[in-house]
């Protein structure tokens, strides 16, 4: 007696519809990726590049040498690319930290007080991120020199704190506002004070998006050129006015290959930092962005 075995089901077809849309969404995707890493990868391909063939075109690796590596270090053409790698972090840490306390009080105020010209206050809060930073060179120029302070870290300090203060409390105000705030009543039932519920309940919910500020705002600070090109001096430069002020053997020309080097050993650390971090970040960002 034979017995004749069940045939599987054919898988369902996929309509071409979906298939376009794959196929949109992937080319979207590889646009997306040439367009923001293209520039990254020639850079690393020029630093690694022998300096006599910085403007070959082949678009892969050729002529490798660490040779622009050490030149971007050596300190005998006037160049002091290490210093200016720790000013940075001086710089963007102490930005980062101030900016950081200021905008988790003020955000948390903003989302959780209820006070005449709350809305007008936000509002000058974010309109301050969109004020040109150019309007401010000569005025600034001009007090940190009746001050005393150009050439020093808090000349280039404080202004990355008012540029990175903005975006720090309408990053953190609009997480805020999504916690549950019963818990925060429920920690002040217990018997807590305000601070104490604030700073062992609320905060801590909030880690995900103070870490993504934290990340955001020192890299805004590192970037910054305008002001520290004006504002520093040779003892205080970050490394964006260092690398701009390079200089070579010639100085008639000008070290491209040396200065892809600084810019691929200024970046990959924000890179690996970025990668590394990326599920914290993205959460920070999106949280609060979906009601529950």
């Amino acid at each position: 007696m034979s017995v004749r075995t069940a045939e599987k089901p054919a898988a369902p077809s996929v309509p071409w519809t979906q298939r376009l849309k794959s196929v949109r969404l992937y080319a979207g995707v590889a646009i997306v990726l040439i367009w923001g890493l293209g520039p990254f990868y020639w850079m690393t391909v020029t630093a690694f590049r022998d300096p006599a063939y910085t403007f070959d075109s082949t678009p892969w690796p050729t002529h490798l040498t660490l040779e622009n590596f050490r030149n971007a270090f050596d300190t005998s053409r006037g160049n002091n690319f290490g210093r200016a790698l720790g000013n940075s972090v001086i710089i963007g840490s102490i930005t980062t930290v101030i900016a950081l306390v200021l905008g988790v009080l003020a955000a948390y105020a903003l989302a959780r007080l209820t006070f005449r010209g709350k809305y007008v206050v936000s509002g000058l809060i974010l309109s301050a991120s969109m004020f040109p930073v150019v309007v401010l060179v000569t005025p600034l120029f001009q007090l940190f020199t009746n001050l005393g302070w150009i050439g020093k870290y808090q000349a280039m300090i404080i202004p990355n704190i008012s540029f990175v203060l903005p975006m720090t409390v309408y990053i953190l105000a609009s997480f805020f506002a999504e916690l549950p705030w019963e818990l925060e009543e429920a920690a002040r039932i217990d018997g807590a004070t305000k601070l104490q519920a604030f700073r062992l309940v609320m905060l801590p919910l909030a880690a995900p998006a103070v870490f993504t500020t934290a990340i955001l705002a020192f890299i805004a600070a590192v970037n910054e050129y305008l002001l520290a090109r004006l504002l520093s001096s040779g003892s205080t430069e970050p490394v964006t006015v260092a690398v701009a002020r390079f200089s070579g053997n010639n100085p008639l020309v000008e070290p491209y290959a040396a200065i892809m080097a600084a810019g691929v050993m200024v970046s990959i650390p924000l890179v690996i930092m970025v990668l590394l971090f990326q599920r914290r970040i993205i959460s920070g960002l999106t949280a609060g962005g979906v009601k529950s």
